[in-house]
């Protein structure tokens, strides 16, 4: 059974970052922008600054166990021929005013391959900078720190590709990577898998010719659900070796290093089982065993809008909307 107002209320009190928590990030990337900008050297370099990945495509998800919920922007900046040979300037040139700037200098920071990081007191959040650099032939650009080269990025393209495959599920796809998402970190399924992959791949499985033979096939969050990742689990069965997967953006770079074919194996292995338990959860005909089985994927956040998990007060078919509250979690471990 579909649960719909189950799925609203899991999404809104268990999966979905608050509204809080956006507006802290969306503060604290204009404060440290505005730091970056107001350098004396590097500022001038500095044209814009654009948020990246989870947080403008609207798959971003609550912190779990603990950890730090992640932001990431790009600083774009104008090309400086006099770094060419020594490309991880770029980078350098942002740790510095961090390096010396209160409070960041007292705080958790550092230099990965192609981002400035940032951690928050009490590891609340983690933030990623990324430069990235417009060349004068109008491309874009982030360096990759380790190897010394450039590898080609198009934001826009990436964050264009998400909204029109949103589109064409009928508005679930994000939800879906949510819920995909939540499912890795809560369940400690498929750890390894970089939300970018997860992204990638599921937005991959998004057809339009699918709504021409089912209108209905992505009618709503738990329909999508199954259809997007039975679609999933059927492309990766047909490929067991690892797949390269390809920046949609059309950029002409691969994602193939973000994961080994051991972390892929075993992401395979686990979406298997989970397209099963979907499966089952959907077409179980029994409302109070269709909840368990649902709840045996997702924990005690999947339950009545009223937090009560009486479930025979709601309609498998209603789509209520539950309060701000926050709901306990009972999570099976990784082998369910």
């Amino acid at each position: 059974m579909k649960h719909n107002n189950y799925f609203q209320y899991f999404l809104d009190n268990t999966v979905n970052l608050s509204k809080a928590n956006l507006e802290l990030l969306s503060r604290r990337v204009d404060t440290v922008y505005g730091v970056l900008k107001d350098d004396d050297e590097l500022g001038p370099l500095i044209k814009k600054k654009i948020p990246q990945g989870s947080w403008p495509q609207k798959t971003i998800i609550r912190p779990q166990n603990g950890n730090a919920f992640d932001g990431d922007f790009m600083v774009q900046m104008l090309e400086n021929v006099e770094w060419e040979a020594e490309k991880k300037k770029y980078g350098d040139a942002v740790y510095r005013v961090l390096h010396n700037t209160w409070p960041y200098k007292d705080m958790p920071h550092g230099r990965k391959c192609r981002c400035v990081y940032l951690n928050y007191a009490d590891n609340a959040m983690h933030l990623d900078i990324v430069p990235f650099v417009l060349r004068d032939d109008g491309t874009q650009w982030i360096i990759n720190r380790d190897n010394n080269t450039w590898e080609r990025t198009d934001t826009d393209g990436f964050t264009a590709w998400m909204k029109a495959q949103d589109a064409i599920a009928n508005k679930h796809l994000r939800e879906v990577i949510r819920i995909i998402k939540f499912l890795r970190d809560h369940r400690n399924s498929f750890t390894g898998t970089k939300s970018i992959l997860l992204t990638t791949m599921l937005g991959n499985q998004v057809k339009e010719w699918h709504t021409i033979g089912d209108p209905g096939y992505y009618a709503d969050l738990p329909t999508a659900l199954l259809h997007i990742v039975s679609d999933l689990d059927e492309w990766l069965q047909l490929n067991p070796s690892k797949p390269m997967i390809m920046d949609p953006a059309g950029t002409g770079t691969s994602f193939d290093h973000r994961w080994t074919q051991e972390t892929y194996a075993y992401f395979r292995d686990r979406i298997h089982v989970h397209a099963a338990e979907i499966e089952a959860a959907y077409h179980e005909t029994d409302f109070d065993k269709s909840v368990k089985k649902w709840q045996t994927l997702f924990g005690d956040g999947f339950c009545a809008p009223d937090s009560s998990g009486a479930s025979g007060k709601y309609s498998a078919l209603g789509t209520g909307v539950g309060g701000a509250g926050s709901t306990s979690l009972t999570l099976p471990g990784r082998a369910g």
